[in-house]
């Protein structure tokens, strides 16, 4: 699960166009350099779990430089967007993802944007987007309250680090089936939200993008009419 909040926490995403770009962004880049399984857009960050199809790092990158290049052509905005680097978290296992999912999911509702997850319009939790399905060996068996209740009191961290962490074992690597424990890493997955213990990586600059323009592959559709995948 990777997070990555906005220059100086401020509430870009309040607005619905710049919400709705972040999201069409997301959508851009999804099965060519990423799988995306969830994903919440709050007013003043974001979280994404994914499968790197490549790296993480160049994920990140693809998703906060491509945003800003559009913003700037698109939105007209010459603003600082976002803090550099990002946070992430490698899920371990189902279990470890059930909770992920419902922070996620839950985000809006603790934060009193909305009452229930699925009435939040920029969250994977409403009905309309279409999503990857996680590897079999993650998908958990149960989302509930006790697995929901590990999260509790384990608020996400806001700081970021602009530290490059050159160890290739950091490097993301698609989601393996099977996965049973952390100590498993010869087939550890690393889906990338914000945990407390989450290790920070990568500089990632506004102007990421600016030298690779890019139409987006997906049309608008009304968040209330497509189906989302399981």
């Amino acid at each position: 699960m990777v997070t990555s909040p906005t220059w100086e926490r401020r509430a870009l995403f309040h607005a619905e166009p710049w919400a709705r770009l972040l999201i069409d962004t997301l959508y851009h880049y999804r099965g060519t350099d990423y799988l995306l399984h969830e994903f919440v857009v709050m007013p003043d960050h974001f979280h994404a779990l994914i499968t790197p199809q490549t790296s993480l790092e160049k994920a990140v990158q693809f998703i906060k430089g491509g945003f800003s290049y559009r913003a700037k052509k698109e939105l007209g905005s010459s603003l600082e967007i976002w803090q550099k680097g990002f946070q992430d978290h490698r899920i371990r296992d189902a279990s470890d993802l059930a909770a992920h999912v419902i922070y996620i999911h839950d985000n809006p509702v603790k934060e009193h944007l909305c009452e229930r997850p699925d009435e939040f319009p920029y969250s994977s939790a409403h009905a309309g987007f279409k999503l990857d399905a996680v590897p079999q060996g993650l998908k958990p068996q149960v989302l509930g309250k006790p697995v929901a209740a590990r999260l509790e009191g384990v608020p996400f961290q806001n700081t970021t680090s602009n530290q490059v962490e050159l160890n290739s074992a950091a490097k993301a690597t698609p989601i393996q089936s099977g996965i049973s424990s952390p100590d498993e890493t010869n087939s550890a997955a690393k889906i990338a939200p914000l945990q407390q213990g989450t290790s920070s990586r990568g500089e990632i600059t506004d102007g990421a993008a600016e030298a690779a323009p890019f139409q987006s592959k997906i049309e608008p559709v009304p968040l209330a009419t497509k189906a989302k995948t399981a």
